[in-house]
């Protein structure tokens, strides 16, 4: 049975939707069956895997909507060994039309679990806010990867989250557990990354990979070539970092 990863922060620009496409790579890679999930209505992970996200008939709104079934949305190899099911700004009206259904914070975890088997991992991106999708997707969740920058500002919020994490647990998803934190855009050469770091570190009792995930110039072009980074540049750094944090991830489910 695939494991189902939700990779959420209710802040924007940490890395989310840069570690959800460049972490399944990383995974088919290694040998995995990957889905990306995108629940993100900026469909940013959609683009970032070359997808003209405008021009799609079938999204994740039409999915969550049920005007299609799960098979009806998924791009298959989208990359090598990863499909995906692509979002796009139609996303974003999907909570009011939501608003009076039945079970609601349920329906991204009844269609995942029709083809959940069919692969190894299933990576969902989530939006930068803690919202009706993002709750779908930890009640979907076996468990939550958290990306944080290392910037003055990285604890702020992270409580929030953790809070919302065990609320899903307590009433929706008792199953749900932190996959843990991982650090992004690091800089060796400020003492400020460093010292978030071992700031985090003392506050957070929870997992923290041990691979940090670099500021690196080649990571930051890749999306816009809608390529992930073991194919824009398979030798950069960010590269390197992402395969490591697969091979941790896959380590985790042992």
């Amino acid at each position: 049975m695939g494991r189902v990863i939700a990779i959420a922060n209710q802040k924007g620009g940490v890395g989310k939707t840069t570690t959800s496409i460049n972490l399944s790579a990383a995974l088919a890679e290694k040998g995995k069956k990957v889905l990306v999930i995108d629940t993100d209505p900026q469909g940013n992970t959609t683009s970032g895997f070359g997808i003209e996200k405008n021009e799609l008939e079938n999204t994740i709104y039409e999915l969550l909507l049920g005007e299609c079934t799960v098979q009806d949305c998924i791009i298959k190899d989208a990359y090598p060994g990863v499909g995906i099911i692509p979002s796009n700004v139609n996303l974003a009206a999907v909570e009011i039309e939501l608003l009076d259904a039945e079970k609601r914070e349920f329906i991204l975890k009844k269609e995942i679990d029709w083809i959940r088997d069919d692969y190894d991992y299933v990576i969902i991106d989530c939006p930068p806010s803690l919202s009706m999708l993002t709750v779908n997707a930890m009640t979907a969740a076996d468990s939550v990867l958290v990306p944080i920058q290392c910037e003055y500002y990285a604890l702020e919020g992270l409580s929030q989250l953790i809070h919302t994490v065990n609320l899903v647990k307590e009433r929706l998803n008792p199953e749900l557990d932190m996959e843990g934190v991982v650090f992004t855009m690091y800089d060796a050469r400020t003492n400020l990354s460093l010292q978030v770091v071992e700031n985090v570190k003392s506050v957070l009792k929870q997992k923290i990979f041990d691979t940090v995930i670099p500021r690196n110039v080649r990571l930051a072009e890749a999306p816009s070539y809608g390529m992930p980074i073991n194919k824009y540049d398979p030798k950069s750094a960010g590269a390197e970092s992402y395969a490591a944090l697969a091979d941790e991830v896959i380590k985790n489910r042992r």
